[in-house]
């Protein structure tokens, strides 16, 4: 008798407990790309010297002056795929700004040819930077693909934007950020 006693309070608990998680599982906005901390924000952004995929040199350095956008990607990456057309629309939004912000790519571990074909059949004329070894990934602290960092006119990393960025998000962050450093 007392054991019966004993697995209803047990299975009403777990149903309770059941029924929180569902709550906040329902409640709860997803997360497809959330600005992240790291100890290189406010600081000089590592030295990056490499070259794009076709060929010519790419030195972060001689981007000063200059808004940088920095998207680390991968061409079977699903969350890379499906942030892309949002890349596109920033892209063809920051050309047309007199203050517009240069985007590469930063392809991770995945084959110049691979990320060509990607970029034509789903569009983006700006520059892919190889990332050789990982090495440009180890300096800025990139735990995963897709991660995006803007680095500032003078150099200084600005923002990290871990996971798949959502709708207007960098827009958003990058015209705050715009705003802080004019005023």
């Amino acid at each position: 008798m007392r054991s019966k006693y004993l697995v209803k309070i047990v299975s009403s608990v777990v149903a309770l407990v059941l029924v929180l998680l569902l709550w906040v599982l329902i409640v709860s906005e997803p997360d497809d790309g959330q600005v992240a901390r790291s100890p290189l924000l406010g600081q000089p952004a590592p030295a990056i010297v490499t070259a794009t995929i076709d060929d010519q040199p790419f030195d972060l350095q001689r981007r000063k002056g200059s808004w940088v956008v920095l998207n680390f990607f991968n061409s079977t990456c699903v969350p890379c795929i499906n942030e892309h057309p949002l890349l596109v629309d920033f892209a063809n939004r920051e050309a047309t700004n007199d203050n517009g912000a240069e985007l590469y790519t930063v392809v991770n571990d995945d084959s110049d040819g691979s990320v060509r074909d990607f970029f034509s059949k789903n569009g983006g004329d700006w520059k892919k930077l190889r990332d050789e070894n990982g090495a440009i990934a180890v300096a800025l602290g990139v735990a995963r693909v897709p991660e995006t960092w803007v680095i500032d006119p003078n150099g200084l990393v600005r923002l990290r934007v871990t996971g798949e960025l959502s709708a207007g998000l960098l827009e958003a962050q990058l015209d705050k950020l715009r705003d802080e450093f004019t005023s």
